[in-house]
């Protein structure tokens, strides 16, 4: 796991102190398509939502929620709780600090693409008050009770070109594996988006394996059929898009990476792994259907049942302590040099 390292003071604020004040969501660009219409599918159906005058839509296929018709991870509670518990094992992996890479304690404009539930942006605007944290995604399930006045939520997408007039000194992306067709394109504008001497951090969990081998496991045939349904997609999962060349091909220079082997589960002897793999495991296991089910459906022609079937055989798998579970973890870092 990694060693700690030192961020800034972490904020106790209140309702009443400024940084216990409302967060506020803003809408980037044209992201949202008010003209979306409602339209059912033969798996699902299509209600559109409002946010500060603008309308998206959300789908329904096969008893779980999507935020549009093309991504394939869902946006439902039962989705949101799983990223809930997912940031706190990223937390865990990094020995409680939010970055693997120091967060200069002078940063003044952090960017969160992909944020989720908001849980990381929340924390990093507590711990850095003076700093703005923008964080943004395509969907709209961030808390609206709460939240400090420095982070500010955009309903955006980071595919579309990015149209800040402010650089960052500090970008985050993580656990968005599958989310983007090209990566290529999203690096460029973080790239491009960065002060001088600014940096990325990249995080993402790979497929999970296991130590001790079954023969003709369900796991190797759920990761095989979500790698050949991903490219039926046109995406890339696992940690496919955190290759080195494509970092420096946008023109990072790569700072540092590294990949920590986290058991799915209490197996292991050290206390502060078993916290993260207790984490890593109910994660990986609701995390799932959540990869599968649109990917495999809509790009396979799997039925719905069968997915499920196969994902329930993993979790029995996932759960023997015989076997002894893992997942990689990985963090790269990349810096935009000074001219």
């Amino acid at each position: 796991m990694a060693e700690p390292h030192e961020v800034g003071p972490r904020s106790t604020g209140t309702a009443d102190e400024p940084n216990g004040a409302q967060g506020q969501t803003r809408t980037g660009r044209d992201s949202i398509d008010s003209g979306h219409r409602s339209s059912e599918r033969s798996q699902g159906s299509t209600k559109s939502l409002s946010l500060s005058g603008s309308v998206f839509e959300q789908v329904t296929e096969n008893n779980r929620t999507y935020v549009n018709e093309s991504y394939i991870m869902p946006c439902d509670e039962q989705e949101q709780t799983r990223l809930a518990i997912t940031h706190q094992c990223f937390t865990s992996i990094l020995n409680d600090q939010l970055s693997f890479q120091s967060i200069p304690r002078g940063v003044k404009r952090i960017l969160d693409i992909g944020t989720g539930t908001g849980d990381w942006a929340i924390a990093v605007a507590e711990r850095f008050p003076d700093a703005e944290v923008v964080a943004t995604d395509i969907a709209c399930f961030q808390p609206t009770d709460i939240v400090p006045q420095n982070v500010f939520f955009e309903i955006d997408d980071a595919q579309e070109e990015w149209t800040y007039t402010d650089l960052f000194d500090f970008i985050h992306i993580r656990a968005l594996s599958g989310a983007f067709r090209d990566w290529r394109s999203i690096y460029k504008e973080a790239f491009k988006h960065l002060q001088p001497n600014g940096i990325l951090e990249v995080a993402d969990f790979g497929f999970p394996r296991m130590t001790e081998s079954i023969p003709d496991s369900y796991l190797s045939i759920y990761n095989g059929a979500c790698i050949t349904a991903a490219v039926q997609a046109g995406i890339t999962l696992g940690l496919e898009h955190m290759k080195r060349p494509l970092l420096e091909e946008a023109g990072f220079r790569i700072a540092k990476t590294r990949t920590f082997d986290v058991p799915l589960g209490t197996w292991m002897a050290d206390p502060r792994k078993k916290v993260a793999g207790k984490m890593a495991l109910i994660s990986t296991l609701e995390g799932l259907e959540a990869t599968s089910l649109r990917l495999l459906t809509q790009h396979t022609g799997w039925k719905a049942e069968d997915v499920r079937d196969v994902c329930g055989k993993v979790q029995e798998e996932l759960m023997r302590p015989d076997v002894r579970p893992s997942i990689p973890c990985q963090f790269t870092v990349a810096r935009k040099l000074m001219i």
